[in-house]
């Protein structure tokens, strides 16, 4: 079964040029951890998403995909 997309994680990084061992180095976390947290496999806490979003320059939404579809 796929894993349900419920960060944006490896979509914002490629808009921003930047790579999972890039935010692995600045967040001083495992390589391994951030390519789960791209594919979804796990997810980030809500304190290191808005570490991301501050590092990233984005707000902390925009990694998060929406729960409610617009008609």
């Amino acid at each position: 079964m796929a894993n349900k997309a419920i960060n944006r994680l490896k979509v914002v990084l490629a808009e921003q040029n930047q790579t999972n061992k890039w935010l692995a180095e600045k967040l001083e976390n495992n390589e391994t951890t951030v390519s789960r947290w791209c594919t979804n496999e796990v997810q980030p806490s809500m304190d290191k998403l808005v570490t991301i979003a501050k590092l990233l320059e984005i707000d902390v939404r925009d990694l998060i995909n929406p729960t409610k579809i617009s008609k």
